[in-house]
C-alpha cells in the first residue's frame, strides 16, 4: 500500500514563501510520475505541478515562474518550493502518484495515490 503525507503547509503573507515536503511511504513500483494539486473551499481541486519520471516538469499557467516542483528519488521525496506567494493560492495543497508512468498529466484522474493535504494560507 502506497502512501503520501505532506507536510510544511502554513500561513504566510502574500510575497512570502512555503516549502511543501511529500514523504512516499511503501512500495511503487517501476516508474512513477507526481504531481502537486490543490483545492480551494468551494473549487474543484486542480492540477499545480507535475513531475514525470524523468525529471521533466510541467506547471499551471498561474503558478509558473513563482513555483518549483521537485523529487528525490532516494529519499522518496517530493517537494513544491513557493514563492511570490499571492492570497489566491490559498487552498489544500495535496500531493500524488502514479505508477507504471512516463508522462505525468495534470487532471486529477491520472493519479492513482493521494495525500490527506496540507493547508497552505495566505493574507493580503
Amino acid at each position: 500500500q502506497v502512501q503520501l503525507v505532506e507536510s510544511g503547509g502554513g500561513s504566510v503573507q502574500a510575497g512570502g514563501s512555503l516549502r511543501l515536503s511529500c514523504a512516499v511511504s511503501g512500495y511503487i513500483y517501476g516508474s512513477y510520475c507526481m504531481g502537486w494539486f490543490r483545492q480551494a473551499p468551494g473549487k474543484e481541486r486542480e492540477g499545480v505541478a507535475t513531475i514525470d519520471n524523468d525529471g521533466t516538469t510541467n506547471y499551471a499557467d498561474s503558478v509558473q515562474g513563482r513555483f518549483t516542483i521537485s523529487r528525490d528519488n532516494a529519499k522518496k521525496t517530493l517537494y513544491l518550493e513557493m514563492n511570490s506567494l499571492k492570497p489566491q493560492d490559498t487552498a489544500k495543497y495535496y500531493c500524488a502518484a502514479v505508477d507504471g508512468c512516463l508522462v505525468a498529466t495534470m487532471r486529477t484522474s491520472g493519479f492513482d495515490y493521494w495525500g490527506q493535504g496540507t493547508q497552505v494560507t495566505v493574507s493580503s
